[in-house]
């Protein structure tokens, strides 16, 4: 028997609802509004759901009908059941129990017009007075908001926040549901519910991109003299990037560009690029600036997106105050200056190849960007020493990565000497690349390695 018919069974034998599903939980109920529906049985003509043609279904059938005693959890069977006259039925019974407005929630957009209404009826008197039966409805509410006919029940939810006090709304503004937080913010920047000060540490907190993008805007658009070094210490502060560069634009319009030049080396490209923008508009040329801080390549507080940043606004011809910087003492460093030779489309194959080597991921990682349309140029038995399993992983997994890029026999040796390696994600690639090769026309070196590797793969 399939979980959601025991579910609905014991719903129809007197279990109390908690003890079925997770109230709070808002997938629980469309989770148990989907299995009630669940066809299993086969009782020509018809096909209904196993749980109906127990003792505890029939009965509920029969107590509906003759308007018995009914549970929580029978009553939610019937706004769940397959029936429409008999979901219209419950919902005629749901006058005070709370516990079961998610269900006629879920009921707001029935396919069947009568239940529909009656549902919708049923949700305005819930909520017309209880702004927070409607705050705790939200996660469900949003989720139903994308099936068709679903907008009733979140257009009553907005409408019942708005006219609610502005604490009503902090419990979805930190609600660990991330359409939940967008909805709440939407709410509350169309209602002037938050300060610009409020909204600009919002975006800089929270996670989700559509909520700090609209937290920036709306912080940005409201700010005044007053909040202005707050709002944009919140944004220029932030560890989102679209946070930090939406308050590094800001400072075009705030006439602030001495303060852009702190960005022009930042971690994010976005923050850079806008950074970059600022100063142009009053006429400050960025390259000079990155040349210069790219000048020393033994500086120990040369920041990484200055390498990277030259790159960006540079001309090949900058490509030689990069290459010093492959030796820099931070790793950081040394990796954003392989990625800007990679982005000037500058490569020398001795100097960038030792790089393999380096005791750090991201520099071995960059490297082998820059080196993957080279690959074949470099010597196989020099990558092939790369895979031994006292290597690094990172270097290994670069090593292969170069090997198979080489295409042909090359990769087919690289893959069978690692079908039986300790590395379970190098194994299941090895493994992968010889099943995908085909025996037939295969040349005598070919098919010897095709040989071992059925071998091995039995």
């Amino acid at each position: 028997m399939r979980e959601g018919t025991r579910a609905a069974q014991r719903l129809a034998e007197g279990s109390v609802l908690r003890d079925v599903i997770d109230p709070s939980d808002p997938s629980a109920w469309l989770w148990l509004d989907e299995q009630v529906r669940a066809d299993e049985w086969y009782f020509p003509p018809y096909v209904v759901p196993a749980w109906e043609e127990t003792a505890g279904g029939r009965s509920l059938t029969a107590a509906l009908r003759a308007d018995g005693p009914l549970t929580e959890g029978q009553l939610a069977l019937a706004l769940c059941h397959r029936d429409g006259r008999i979901r219209l039925r419950g919902l005629g019974r749901v006058a005070g129990l709370p516990a079961l407005l998610p269900l006629v929630a879920v009921r707001c957009a029935d396919w069947a017009q009568p239940v529909r209404e009656l549902a919708r009826k049923r949700l305005v008197e819930a909520l017309d007075a209880d702004a927070e039966a409607a705050a705790r409805l939200a996660p469900l509410v949003r989720r139903l908001a994308d099936r068709h006919r679903g907008d009733f029940a979140l257009g009553l939810l907005g409408e019942v926040l708005r006219r609610a006090p502005g604490e009503q709304l902090a419990p979805l503004l930190a609600s660990p549901d991330r359409p939940v937080r967008r909805f709440a913010y939407g709410l509350a920047v169309e209602e002037r519910r938050l300060s610009p000060a409020e909204l600009a540490r919002a975006a800089a907190r929270d996670d989700d991109a559509v909520v700090q993008s609209l937290c920036a805007e709306a912080a940005l658009a409201a700010v005044g003299e007053g909040d202005t070094e707050e709002v944009l210490g919140a944004l220029l502060g932030a560890r989102s990037p679209r946070a930090r560069s939406a308050g590094v634009t800001a400072l075009r319009r705030l006439e602030r560009p001495e303060r852009a030049m702190g960005f022009l080396a930042d971690r994010s490209a976005l923050v850079r690029a806008c950074a970059r923008y600022v100063v142009r508009q009053y006429g400050t040329d960025p390259l000079p600036w990155y040349r210069e801080r790219c000048a020393d390549p033994g500086d120990p507080a040369l920041p990484p997106g200055a390498a990277i940043g030259l790159a960006e606004c540079g001309t090949r011809a900058d490509a030689a105050l990069l290459w010093p910087l492959l030796d820099h003492p931070l790793p950081g460093v040394r990796a954003r200056a392989v990625t800007g030779l990679r982005t000037l489309d500058v490569t020398d194959l001795p100097r960038m190849r030792r790089l393999l080597d380096d005791p750090a991921p991201g520099v071995v990682g960059e490297a082998t960007l820059a080196l993957l349309p080279s690959a074949g140029l470099l010597p196989e038995a020099w990558l092939a020493e790369r895979l031994a399993p006292e290597r690094p992983r990172w270097v290994r997994v670069s090593a292969y990565r170069l090997l198979d890029a080489h295409g042909g026999v090359v990769r087919l040796r690289a893959a069978v000497a690692l079908l039986g390696d300790a590395d379970e994600r190098l194994r299941t690639r090895a493994e992968l690349t010889v099943r995908r090769v085909r025996w037939w026309g295969a040349d005598a070196e070919v098919a010897e390695l095709l040989g071992r590797a059925r071998a091995h793969l039995g």
